[in-house]
């Protein structure tokens, strides 16, 4: 168990959450900056959570929910008020209703998360500030700090596993839902890199090509929000071609853009898709949040093999910038 204190102080509306572990602070910071590790503890072991969207910048936002016993969910949202990479968060948390909105209803709290070096390792101190006595009062009652308590008491086993969020890993992805899922990958680079790959079309078509035997010979970027964009493909023969069109939705420079994505000349719906960037030790961990307008869609999609052609251009990519 790392929680080395739990206190509250009335006068101050305040809870504090004070905890050590033996390890650096980059690497504890790095389990608060990856969602795949954040989820593994933030919430409490009968009540795991799922990020939806984590993207930790100024102005960010994180969603989530966790999933009771009996499949019961319930939502909170951040919303990132500073960043100090290694240092220091400051966010606005609060409760989020069954379609991910604010839930007015509820309190929203003010949490301080602060990363220090300490002689055996890091510490972790949590600050949460309540609006009223009357909101810590009702937080408190509904089970805040055993949750708190239950929740971090997972972290050590996340801290050890190097393993599983490694660099050296391949794509993965994860059901989020019956329509979204998360692809990841850590990529051997800056973010400012890995952003700039994803936006300089001479650059994307050396690397944005799936398996080995095609050509991008359309790449049209969209640098502004509401422009569209349009990539296209072509065998090595010549004899196939396919592409993909959407639209810019949100452009947060350079850790998040969202869009929208339909296959050239298909009918229907398209996907929404939600990309973040986030620095860690080894690289940058790239996290792709991908909506589908369908359960069958998007199993359909899974069952075509896409993991393993955005794994080739990542690892292209990868190449690309450890060779500049």
């Amino acid at each position: 168990m790392p929680i080395t204190s739990v206190s509250s102080d009335p006068a101050k509306l305040t809870l504090t959450v004070v905890a050590d572990y033996p390890v650096s602070v980059e690497r504890l910071w790095e389990a608060y900056a990856d969602p795949r590790q954040l989820e593994r503890f933030w919430g409490p072991e009968t009540w795991p959570a799922t990020f939806t969207r984590h993207d930790m910048a100024v102005g960010g936002y994180s969603h989530y929910y966790m999933t009771g016993p009996d499949g019961t969910t319930s939502r909170g949202w951040w919303k990132y008020l500073a960043v100090e990479p290694g240092r220091r968060l400051e966010l606005e948390d609060g409760f989020a209703d069954e379609q991910g909105k604010p839930n007015e209803q509820m309190p929203t709290m003010r949490m301080v998360f602060a990363f220090a070096a300490t002689a055996s390792g890091s510490r972790f101190e949590s600050v949460t500030t309540f609006p009223s006595m009357e909101a810590m009062e009702q937080l408190v009652t509904m089970g805040m700090e055993d949750g708190m308590r239950s929740a971090m008491g997972q972290i050590d086993a996340v801290l050890a596993d190097l393993a599983t969020f490694a660099a050296s890993r391949a794509v993965e992805a994860q059901l989020l839902s019956d329509t979204q899922v998360r692809v990841s990958r850590v990529i051997r680079g800056s973010v400012a890199d890995v952003w700039r790959a994803h936006n300089e079309p001479a650059l994307m078509k050396r690397w944005l090509l799936g398996p080995d035997g095609w050509t991008m010979p359309v790449c049209e970027v969209a640098t502004k929000v509401g422009e569209s964009y349009r990539y296209e493909w072509e065998s090595a023969d010549g004899a196939q071609r396919f592409g993909f069109e959407g639209e810019l939705l949100e452009l947060s420079a350079p850790y998040r853009a969202v869009t929208t994505e339909r296959m050239i000349g298909m009918e229907g719906p398209g996907t929404h898709n939600e990309m973040t960037l986030v620095q860690t030790r080894e690289g940058t961990l790239l996290s792709l949040v991908i909506t589908y307008p369908s359960r069958e869609l998007r199993d359909m999609v899974l069952g075509t093999g896409m993991t393993g052609g955005m794994e080739a251009s990542y690892a292209r990519l990868e190449r690309e910038l450890l060779a500049a």
